[in-house]
């Protein structure tokens, strides 16, 4: 009886590849990059937008009587008072002034919404998600809106800003003073006429929440109700060095890259993360734009078993 013995192969099977062989790579290349974000907002009639403080300063209000018509040129509100200089604020033309958001002479920060204003006509409104809200005040570039089964895609103009609006107030004016020539009791001694007590403050503008309202060019035809879907451009890259997001570990504006040498062997690169469309992301550092790059990308090392690092078996 011949006894069998059996050693263990060394040479990969005839047409496999060693194990840990890189079979896909790819280059970097470049093309344009755009970050857009998608909102669904309503064609609205009268909406009410707000203004921010130019620069950090003092708030001062000045006295705005209500318009005969719809302004045809921009309105003074008051400015913002730093250094001894004013920093002017204005309704845009076409809106009217709808209500103080802060106290006269408040300190205010640049950015801070100070005053409301209410559009004359249509307007698009669309509401901000709190997650979206920060990405999309920090690069709004410019925003597209398109109506359902309707005119479109056409710019919208974007008015104001998109912070949550207090309500507003508008002071009322201040009562007529007496004749001076009237004594304080009157001609004969008796009871001086009744002084007119100031108005309360009206109501401007009413709470809103973090919304984005937009003016659609003056040929665009619109319905109030109207829903409509809007793109907002946050940020662009020309000629952007770009990979597949298959290719990278990582993300938050760090990633990993396994890089293929000519041999074969591989190394990690740390590179620096840009803008990406979901397919492709910007390389904004780390890499020339020449390397071989391993796809699907580096992958964390597992976790060491529970039991191991307990001590088990």
């Amino acid at each position: 009886m011949t006894a069998c013995t059996t050693t263990e192969a060394t040479e990969p099977p005839p047409g496999l590849a060693q194990r840990g062989t890189v079979m896909t790579t790819v280059t970097p290349t470049r093309q344009d990059l755009t970050n857009a974000v998608s909102l669904s907002g309503t064609v609205t009639m009268n909406p009410v937008f707000g203004l921010v403080a130019p620069v950090a300063g003092q708030m001062r209000y000045v006295d705005v009587k209500p318009p005969a018509s719809t302004p045809t040129k921009p309105t003074r509100i008051g400015a913002v008072w730093a250094g001894g200089k004013p920093t002017y604020l204005d309704v845009p033309a076409g809106a009217t002034f709808a209500g103080r958001l802060v106290d006269d002479r408040s300190s205010v920060t640049a950015g801070m919404p100070v005053a409301s204003a209410k559009l004359a006509g249509y307007g698009i409104v669309a509401d901000i998600s709190s997650d979206k809200a920060y990405q999309i005040a920090d690069g709004l570039t410019a925003v597209q809106a398109q109506i359902k089964n309707g005119p479109g895609p056409f710019p919208c103009t974007v008015l104001g800003t998109i912070a949550a609006l207090p309500a507003g107030t508008i002071p009322a004016p201040p009562p007529a003073d007496p004749p001076a020539d009237v004594p304080q009791g009157g001609v004969s001694g008796a009871p001086a006429p009744p002084v007119d007590e100031p108005e309360p403050p009206q109501d401007g503008s009413g709470a809103s929440g973090l919304r984005l309202v937009c003016t659609a060019p003056g040929d665009a035809k619109l319905i109030n109700g109207a829903a409509v879907t809007l793109k907002i451009i946050t940020q662009t890259a020309a000629n952007a060095l770009v990979v597949p997001v298959e290719a990278v570990a990582g993300g938050q504006g760090k990633g990993t890259v396994e890089v293929v040498e000519d041999d074969g062997s591989t190394q990690l690169v740390e590179i620096a993360l840009g803008l990406t469309d979901g397919k492709v992301i910007e390389v904004r550092s780390g890499l020339t734009g020449t390397e071989k790059l391993s796809v699907p990308g580096p992958n964390l090392p597992p976790a060491p078993d529970a039991d191991q690092g307990r001590g088990g078996k």
